[in-house]
């Protein structure tokens, strides 16, 4: 039987990987998971310099999953190449670093500084607010997403992988602009974006006054963008979006994705991914299935 799939070139043992910003850096869930069950670990977003996040309270619990607004905190990209990139080295897996900024080149100077080292691939945020547009998110202009991507391509010695906002009009139109900016691969969706008031005090519960909403309820909206994208673009696509469990996984492979992430579930249960792997393992022996790739878009009417 294999789990093994094929992504711009590098290949993963299995399809599953987890969500940047759900799982640290691997370190803090190394005591719960075999990492070496993982088809990849994908790192929190890392950017050119120490990024302190946004002001408390920036997580809140909401109907279906959560609301976050972290802001991309992070400890810079010289201390994340010395300690965190060693440490993943460990391990049996894939290593994907997530690069954000804000602005092109914030992206690029970390690129360059990641071209040599031992990492697999990289996945761009491009849902930061692009500073010198008036903050507006990279990722809701096509223009500016076939830019960044073709800009980044430049200099990145690893495969690209553009992760794509939902909070558009129409996700192909920014697949494609992804695609015809060179990109390997791409990931959907990013969060979607929320509000949570509390009545009481008549107060927004987050400091940001919204956030990013995670979690099982936009799991049907990332099925459906999955699949829509599948049918835009030739490149692979990760899928997530409120995976919590194998089948929300698989239901992800038939739509179209070639890998899957799991990200919010992390917090609920920090051994879900690998119980992903092995549902899928055991999905594919309950219905014969020698190869997962069988399963990547097999969705039919």
């Amino acid at each position: 039987m294999n789990l093994s799939v094929n992504i711009a070139g590098v290949t993963w043992k299995n399809p599953v990987t987890v969500a940047s910003g759900t799982f640290g850096s691997g370190a803090e869930y190394s005591e719960f998971v075999d990492l070496n069950r993982l088809g990849a670990v994908t790192t929190k977003g890392v950017a050119n310099v120490p990024w302190p996040g946004n002001p408390t309270p920036r997580v809140a619990e909401v109907y279906g999953g959560m609301l976050n607004a972290v802001g991309l905190q992070n400890p810079g990209i010289e201390l994340f190449c010395k300690r965190d990139i060693s440490f993943l080295k460990q391990y049996d897996t894939k290593i994907i670093v997530n690069v954000c900024g804000h602005s092109t080149e914030e992206y690029v100077e970390v690129v360059k500084r990641l071209q040599d080292e031992p990492i697999d691939m990289m996945e761009i945020n491009i849902s930061c607010p692009n500073v010198k547009e008036g903050g507006i998110a990279f990722g809701t202009d096509p223009k500016a997403v076939e830019a960044i991507t073709a800009e980044v391509k430049k200099y990145a010695k690893q495969p690209i992988i553009m992760k794509l906002s939902p909070n558009v009009t129409d996700i192909t139109e920014m697949a494609r602009a992804a695609e015809a900016g060179g990109a390997d691969a791409l990931s959907l969706i990013n969060t979607i974006t929320g509000m949570k008031i509390d009545i009481d005090r008549r107060k927004f519960v987050l400091a940001n006054k919204t956030g990013g909403m995670s979690g099982p309820a936009i799991h049907p909206v990332a099925v459906r963008m999955v699949y829509q994208t599948a049918q835009a673009v030739h490149i692979p696509i990760i899928g997530m979006g409120g995976i919590m469990t194998a089948a929300d996984a698989i239901e992800m492979l038939l739509a179209g994705a070639t890998a899957v992430s799991v990200g919010t579930a992390n917090f609920v249960d920090p051994h879900t991914s690998e119980k992903i792997v092995e549902g899928i393992e055991a999905y594919m022996m309950k219905y014969g299935v020698e190869d997962i790739n069988e399963l990547v878009g097999a969705v039919h009417a």
